[in-house]
């Protein structure tokens, strides 16, 4: 039986991976300190012989008994307020975590795939991204400990690869929304859902021009899927390349919570990327992926999954 490792595995993405391999038969070993991920997104999994959760930090020494056939490195911070939260955890978990996460790939001769993100590419000049883009980041700037965390952790891959004989890839994560996202998390989908369902105003940062790219999570797993199991050494970007600006998404989200709540401007970050959108021609020819969930249904699901948390958080205060 197919085994494989998953460091944050807890996390919103992380979760969604461990739960799909499983339905693919696979053997998953969640790995996770709980930083950032959650205990209740994988508790549903844990009636699953095939799976197992252990509470480890992957910035410390990292082992796993028994055969390891891939080892998925998801662990880290993905949200600005997490990361301005744990600069330096972010840091090490990009540096520390990854060597930590090749060294036992390489232990097991297993193959490795290293999340990486878009903010790879920083507030990019070149429009739409494709992986040969060498990015526009700021080494020090307020988003730098997440920005260079990942472009580290790719590099670190790339020499496992290169020098160590690792079997590696490297996925570019875009922009993704779905269940399980922390209302508190600071991205702007779960935020602006989290306004609407409570009739607040909706924030949107700057005048709302700035420009985000967001892939359904089912279609995002998909991909990640398909990577790991291929030759293929990155990086690749998975994301959706339909693009809109941060004031529509706001106006969509609105509207499909059947909220009139207003909306208002706040300041924008520094460093705030301009636009992000992927060029994902080498995943659709190598891979023959490409994202299937429109963006109204996908946030219909997510508004959703976020109402009936809304309703069972009331209904546990309420006993």
């Amino acid at each position: 039986m197919t085994r494989v490792a998953i460091t944050g595995g807890a996390g919103f993405l992380g979760s969604h991976l461990c739960e799909r391999l499983l339905a693919d038969g696979v053997e998953v070993v969640c790995v996770d300190n709980f930083v950032t991920g959650r205990p209740e997104n994988v508790e549903h999994l844990l009636a699953s012989p095939r799976f197992r959760l252990v509470n480890r930090d992957v910035t410390e020494y990292l082992h796993v008994p028994g055969p390891v056939d891939a080892v998925l490195h998801f662990a880290s911070p993905a949200s600005p307020v997490d990361y301005y939260r744990l600069p330096v955890e972010t840091l090490l978990v990009g540096s520390a975590g990854t060597h930590n996460a090749l060294g036992l790939a390489r232990a097991k001769g297993a193959r490795f795939l290293l999340a990486s993100t878009s903010e790879a590419y920083g507030d990019p000049k070149v429009h739409p991204q494709p992986e040969s883009y060498w990015g526009n980041v700021n080494p020090v700037g307020p988003r730098s400990m997440y920005d260079e965390a990942k472009r580290y952790a790719e590099a670190l891959t790339m020499a496992y690869r290169n020098s160590r004989g690792v079997d590696t890839g490297i996925v570019r994560i875009f922009n993704t929304y779905g269940p399980r996202m922390r209302a508190d998390d600071g991205r702007a989908i779960p935020t602006f859902i989290s306004q609407a369902l409570r009739g607040e105003g909706i924030t949107v940062a700057g005048d709302g021009s700035q420009t985000r790219s967001v892939c359904y999570v089912d279609d995002l797993i998909e991909g990640i899927v398909r990577l790991l199991w291929s030759d293929l050494p990155g990086p690749v970007n998975i994301g959706n390349p339909h693009e809109l600006s941060i004031l529509d998404t706001a106006r969509l989200v609105r509207r499909l919570c059947g909220s009139d709540a207003p909306i208002t401007f706040i300041p924008r970050p520094v460093d705030d990327p301009t636009v992000r959108q992927p060029d994902i021609t080498l995943a659709h020819q190598r891979l023959g992926w490409t994202p299937k969930v429109a963006v109204d249904d996908g946030l219909a699901r997510t508004i959703e999954w976020f109402s009936d948390q809304s309703v069972g958080a009331g209904q546990r205060r309420a006993a």
